[in-house]
């Protein structure tokens, strides 16, 4: 299920003034605690139907308005709203009370929301299948709660491999369910291709018997990747959504200026690919979105763009004589 991303305060009031159960993470991108909370909650909105609770974020400082209506005074904070009333909140990186109280919640509100809850077996499955590997483990993939889980991120990261994790301290449900579902009653444990491999015993055998690298699909190197995407049009745009419905008001603002002067571009969503949005912030030294750049050159934000189209030098800029 998609996070939502909400940029504006028409959004906000929008998605969560309906009959829904929706949670919303106020968050801040220089937070490395947000971050992990942002994986936290995808994870979570994979356990359960939109239509029985819709997950959003928003940026607290992009927002001053609503954070100030909801007393949001640190990140992360999560307020939990039901037909647009705020009914509890958690303060801080807490993804077990989170859950805890998001499913308290559920419960409490079923008979309203009128939804029957989805299959674990059916939850397991997607879950298993939402990436090529898949690794359940305690923490994540950042912050590893175990020992064994520790070893085995070391291990795939070693190998610089694609994948992905899900936190069971998060979901006890899945936690224990997940035991039963493979016959595999310890953590952590890693899928490839839907399949499920073993611990970490099985994945140090594999290792010392050089067949793990063989199983494992490899990462392309985030700089390598940074590189192409940028020299991948001669005028590339990295924004918050797209050029048709852009997602916040910088990107907003930047696609009606070149709309304007009639340039041909293409976007990059950096809120689908959080590598990317954090990547390309080292590797061109520029912290904030919209990025503009021109045959792989970083131009810059949109302050920049507005000065060299106040000066009548824009157009020239972005499409420079050969």
């Amino acid at each position: 299920m998609v996070v939502l991303d909400l940029s504006r305060k028409e959004e906000f009031d929008k998605e969560t003034s309906g009959s829904e159960l929706v949670v919303v993470h106020f968050y801040a991108d220089w937070a490395e605690q947000c971050q992990h909370m942002n994986t936290v909650l995808e994870e979570l909105s994979l356990t359960r139907d939109l239509k029985i609770v819709k997950f959003a974020k928003c940026q607290a400082e992009e927002l001053p308005e609503v954070s100030a209506q909801f007393a949001i005074s640190a990140v992360p904070t999560f307020i939990i709203l039901h037909s647009g009333k705020l009914v509890d909140r958690v303060d801080g990186a807490n993804p077990t009370e989170l859950s805890k109280k998001v499913k308290a919640h559920v419960a409490k509100f079923a008979s309203v929301l009128d939804q029957k809850p989805i299959n674990l077996e059916t939850r397991l499955k997607t879950l298993i299948n939402s990436a090529s590997v898949m690794l359940f483990m305690k923490g994540s993939r950042q912050e590893p709660k175990c020992g064994f889980s520790r070893q085995i991120v070391q291990i795939l990261d070693s190998f610089n491999a694609d994948y992905k994790t899900f936190d069971i301290l998060t979901d006890n449900e899945v936690r224990e369910g997940l035991k039963k579902y493979s016959n595999w009653p310890t953590y952590p444990q890693l899928y490839i291709n839907g399949e499920l491999i073993g611990g970490v015993d099985i994945v140090k055998e594999l290792v010392e018997s050089s067949e793990l690298k063989g199983m494992l699909p490899v990462k392309e190197k985030l700089e390598d990747r940074l590189k192409a995407l940028t020299h991948k049009s001669d005028i590339m745009i990295f924004m918050k959504g797209s050029r048709d419905i852009p997602r916040c008001g910088f990107s907003r603002q930047l696609m009606e200026i070149l709309k304007e002067i009639g340039v041909t571009f293409e976007t990059f969503d950096i809120l689908e690919n959080e590598e990317v949005r954090q990547g390309l912030k080292t590797y061109s030294n520029w912290p904030t979105y919209p990025q503009v750049y021109v045959k792989g050159e970083l131009v810059g934000g949109l302050d920049i763009i507005k000065e060299l189209n106040e000066s009548g030098e824009l157009k020239n800029t972005l499409e420079p004589k050969s």
